[in-house]
């Protein structure tokens, strides 16, 4: 392990010098999240521009070498529960909180998706929480739907991102062309197999201006037409920018004031959906 300390502000995916595995201090989760990182190679199939991974690149996950990832999540584990690791922790976060599979691109690219969930299942204890964190994008693919499967019979959870529920809103925050109708046929497909599935939702500043009203009636409607359709996504998890973007529109991004984000949380609760704020 590394010599340091750790924060909330540190996501580094080398802090631990290990290939797959590395550790977060979760100012969501609240404790240390046991991250597991399938895209080394620093390519995803989106361009999130509030992204911190450095270099990212256009592409997919790398073949994974499955018998290194069970050595590394075993290894870590037991470095977390008997080693001296939790020294580097601030005291108030000296707790094991989740594994989550996320990484520096979209970890359900991987080929090897479904066999990850089932190395993870063999050393995940009993009660530590497991999540995926995705941009839902692939939902459609067997091999995930495999693994989103199991993960709920690990009784885990999936946060699907939805930063904005506009074709052309999507384009600009996240880089990525897709329709609002497949956008929710994924979405629908994931709380299907997986029905702890939250909407993850970073909500911030662009060029000075807030999300006008026209972003939020937009994210407001296409929730009213999923529950109409008798589809419920478990809640909305709405973050705000907590470490700096590595991408060129860094610059032109800032953090929402607390009133705005509330503001906004109010709106979805009114609908009778459980959101969680992290300003």
């Amino acid at each position: 392990m590394s010599e340091g300390s750790l924060s909330v502000t540190d996501h580094s995916r080398d802090s631990a010098g290990l290939r797959y595995v590395y550790p977060v201090v979760s100012r969501r989760a609240g404790g240390v999240s046991i991250g597991i990182n399938l895209n080394p190679n620093n390519a995803c199939n989106w361009r999130c521009i509030y992204c911190q991974v450095p270099d990212l690149a256009r592409g997919t996950a790398p073949p994974v070498d499955l018998p290194l990832l069970e050595k590394e999540l075993g290894g870590f584990l037991h470095e977390l529960q008997h080693g001296d690791f939790m020294q580097r922790v601030p005291p108030e976060a000296r707790r094991i909180n989740d594994i989550a599979i996320s990484g520096n691109g979209e970890p359900t690219s991987a080929q090897e998706f479904a066999e990850v969930i089932e190395l993870i299942a063999r050393h995940k204890p009993a009660d530590l929480k497991l999540v995926l964190i995705t941009n839902g994008s692939l939902m459609q693919r067997d091999n995930v739907q495999q693994g989103l499967r199991r993960i709920a019979q690990l009784s885990g959870e999936v946060w699907f991102k939805l930063d904005r529920a506009s074709e052309e809103g999507m384009q600009r925050i996240n880089d990525t062309k897709t329709t609002m109708d497949k956008v929710r046929q994924n979405l629908v497909a994931a709380i299907a197999c997986c029905p702890d599935t939250w909407l993850q939702t970073c909500w911030f500043a662009l060029d000075g201006a807030a999300p006008d009203a026209q972003d939020e009636d937009d994210y407001v409607t296409f929730i009213k037409g999923l529950l109409r359709g008798g589809i419920k996504p478990r809640g909305v998890l709405l973050y705000g920018l907590a470490r700096p973007s590595l991408q060129a529109e860094a610059p032109r991004l800032s953090a929402l004031s607390s009133e705005l984000m509330e503001g906004f949380a109010t709106r979805i609760r009114m609908l009778g959906v459980d959101v969680r704020v992290t300003v």
